[in-house]
């Protein structure tokens, strides 16, 4: 128990060991040894580690820059030849709208020409059977006008002259 009186003493003392001056040269060269240690250790394992660690991840962020770029020109070259594409087409399907207009124009106008020689090939049949109908007309008027004034002479107690009512019906027609 030769260790009670000694911690009893530090104890009494009231300080603190590491203030203590009598302990400086031990604890520096405990120091000094911890830090040789940790040196080595840091300089010939952990830091070319981290070094190769960095030198790969500088490496593959240069490569993928490298590839993205590459992939960036290949999207535009994708996209330019996109855009003529597109062009090409809309040029096409207009070249192909005209000309389908233009022929669908020129089968109408044929269409248009056809039907015109129809209505006008009905109008002239029209006009004739009308003018048929007119002088059927205008014969059963001069009948029927004939009869009458022959008929009213008579009953006015005269003698009807058929050349002198067919005179007067045609002067009366004629206005």
């Amino acid at each position: 128990m030769a260790d009670a009186p000694a911690a009893a003493e530090a104890a009494s003392s009231g300080g603190m060991p590491q203030l203590d001056f009598s302990t400086y040269p031990n604890q520096i060269f405990w120091l000094l040894v911890t830090l040789v240690v940790i040196y080595f250790v840091l300089s010939r394992v952990a830091l070319p580690r981290i070094a190769g660690v960095l030198a790969e991840r500088t490496g593959t962020i240069s490569n993928d820059l490298a590839v993205a770029e590459e992939l960036k020109s290949r999207a535009e070259e994708a996209e330019a030849a996109y855009e003529k594409a597109l062009n090409d087409a809309r040029a096409e399907a207009q070249k192909i709208a005209a000309k389908t207009k233009a022929d669908i124009q020129v089968q109408l106008d044929a269409e248009l020409q056809k039907a015109d020689v129809e209505i006008s090939a009905k109008a002239a049949e029209s006009e004739a059977a009308i003018a048929e109908i007119r002088d059927s007309a205008v014969a059963s008027v001069k009948e029927v006008a004939g009869d009458t004034a022959a008929e009213i002479v008579k009953a006015l107690g005269g003698k009807a002259d058929a050349k002198a009512v067919a005179a007067a019906i045609d002067a009366r027609m004629k206005g």
